[in-house]
């Protein structure tokens, strides 16, 4: 689960710079599964439009492997934060669940 912190909108298929607790390695996002209506939080399965402030629910591939626990089990090993390769801008905040 992210939330979407840029004025551009994700990119299904786009490449950004993911960190997770001391690890950095590039990822790729292969499918936005559904977005959250934060009024109702329902699932919204047919806009796959993520835009700023917006949360959804999606897929990742990374590069390195990762070593994690859910969120709900531990903070710190179960968040991330993904970074735009070319402007070096924070766009999305993730919970691992």
């Amino acid at each position: 689960m992210v939330c979407w912190l840029n004025e551009k909108v994700m990119q299904p298929n786009g490449k950004y710079t993911l960190r997770h607790t001391s690890k950095e390695g590039r990822c790729i996002i292969k499918e936005i599964r559904y977005k959250v209506d934060i009024n109702t939080l329902h699932r919204i399965e047919d806009d796959k439009n993520v835009g700023l402030n917006e949360i959804a629910r999606i897929k990742i591939r990374t590069t390195v492997p990762l070593f994690f626990d859910s969120y709900q089990t531990n903070r710190a090993t179960g968040s991330l934060i993904l970074v735009d390769e070319f402007t070096n801008e924070t766009v999305a905040a993730g919970m691992i669940i």
